[in-house]
């Protein structure tokens, strides 16, 4: 039976939530277009450790943010621990762009990691559990919508801020100018626009009904399914969540994880994960002025082309938005990672024939644009749909650790990797991740498309 759903209302929880993902998109990638001036300032431009330490700082503290959020979310539900993230990502915004030291920025990057980790995973759950099974697809997409909007956003208003640096400028030319003493601190500063914003908003967003029922709070939750589509499926939602957790007991455990079927399902999980982010894709945005500048371009030009990512990424991210409920998550998994291991394969033998200018960009953007179709999206929603109910959070949690862990050691060993095995080494080692990521969803993914949580649950 088909229920009329409230689209604009669910909608609307949706956007405010996927804010997270919003501020997410931006914090993490405000760092790439700030990265060529604060090195400067902070004089690391020829220290490989340091440079990968300070874009790879957040994700530490993503990790931590991801442990906490896990907790927070199953033992006050996952309203709060999103107006927590706000309020961090606010702190870190302020407090990078006033830093006058090294270690200053660095603290506050990690403080910005843990609002991103927190956010990262709890936006796709809250908005898995809002969400009516036939639109769940699109609308936990609609999170990394915001993510990619996010890094576009960043990506625009580097460019802007900053002013065009002269040919011939030299390092110390380039610390004494407004690029290097304010220009990168604005940058960051401009986020709290965003982050206030949805410290407010978090506000006006109901509990999840999921988290409500196992909660013992049935009446709250039968409020908020009756808004999304109704009484009646209202009461079709709330039977289905309590028959779930009726032979369950309220509080979680290890012994949970022990169970052979949970183990499996978490092992998946945790490796989709990994694979996501040792894909390589993250390198580029977070490195893409020294991969453009590698590829032939000059400082003005490289600003240029990063906005030039990022509107591809939104553009495919759109794509996706069409087709992950009609494709479904099996099929654009398989033709992410075997398209993407494509393209690093012929990037990196660009790179040692040593190719510069437009076919680098060209690459550079096709890469982007597969990731943002099939990858990007789609492991987030397969990631909030495939855990069980009763231990979602605490999984979610243990998965998005993995996943933050894996960024964290992708992007701290981008700088070394890349000296040691020059960019074309470094492209193949990616192709190699990429053609286990498509073996790995052949054997192990099942499809999930337009099932509820309850089903899928039921189906593992």
């Amino acid at each position: 039976m088909k229920y009329k759903i409230n689209i604009l209302f669910v909608s609307a929880i949706t956007m405010i939530s996927a804010m997270g993902g919003l501020l997410f998109g931006y914090d993490w990638v405000v760092i790439g277009g700030a990265k060529h001036f604060y090195e400067i300032y902070f004089n690391i431009m020829d220290s490989p450790n340091l440079q990968g330490w300070a874009t790879s700082s957040a994700l530490i503290g993503c990790i931590a943010g991801a442990i906490l959020a896990g907790t927070l979310s199953d033992k006050y539900g996952r309203k709060p621990p999103l107006i927590f993230s706000a309020l961090l990502f606010t702190i870190s915004a302020i407090g990078t762009g006033m830093a006058e030291n090294f270690t200053i920025f660095i603290v506050f990057r990690l403080v910005g990691g843990i609002g991103i980790g927190m956010a990262a995973l709890l936006s796709p759950i809250y908005i898995a559990e809002i969400s009516p099974a036939r639109f769940r697809g699109l609308f936990v997409s609609i999170n990394q919508l915001t993510i990619v909007i996010g890094i576009l956003l960043a990506q625009i208003v580097n460019y802007y801020i900053a002013e065009i640096v002269p040919e011939g400028f030299t390092n110390e030319q380039i610390r004494n100018s407004w690029n290097g003493q304010m220009g990168w601190r604005w940058m960051f500063w401009a986020e709290t626009i965003l982050s206030i914003s949805f410290l407010f908003l978090a506000f006006l967003i109901p509990e999840s009904p999921r988290w409500l029922v196992k909660a013992d709070k049935g009446d709250k939750a039968l409020k908020v399914l009756s808004k999304i589509g109704g009484m009646e499926f209202a009461a079709k939602i709330k039977g289905e969540i309590q028959d779930n957790l009726k032979s369950e007991t309220t509080k979680i455990n290890l012994r949970e994880f022990k169970h052979p079927k949970i183990k499996k399902i978490l092992m998946i999980g945790v490796i989709f994960a990994i694979l996501q982010q040792m894909c390589g894709i993250n390198v580029i945005f977070i490195y893409s002025d020294e991969i453009f500048t590698n590829a032939g371009y000059g400082v003005n030009d490289m600003l240029f082309n990063i906005i030039m990512t990022g509107s591809v990424n939104l553009l495919f991210t759109l794509i996706a938005l069409g087709v992950i409920d009609s494709w479904g998550r099996r099929l654009l998994m398989k033709l992410g990672y075997g398209v993407l291991a494509f393209i690093y394969i012929i990037f990196g033998i660009f790179y040692k024939m040593g190719l510069t200018g437009p076919v680098m960009l060209v690459c550079v953007l096709l890469a982007i644009g597969i990731y943002a179709l099939a990858l990007a999206p789609t492991t987030w929603v397969v990631l909030s749909e495939i855990f069980p109910n009763k231990v979602r959070g605490v999984a979610m949690s243990i998965a998005t650790f993995a996943l933050w862990s894996s960024s964290f050691l992708t992007t701290y060993s981008f700088p070394i990797i890349n000296k040691t095995f020059k960019s074309y080494g470094t492209f193949w080692i990616y192709a190699g991740v990429c053609v286990l990521g498509f073996i790995f969803v052949y054997k192990f993914l099942p499809e999930t498309k337009g099932k509820t949580l309850e089903e899928i649950e039921d189906a593992f």
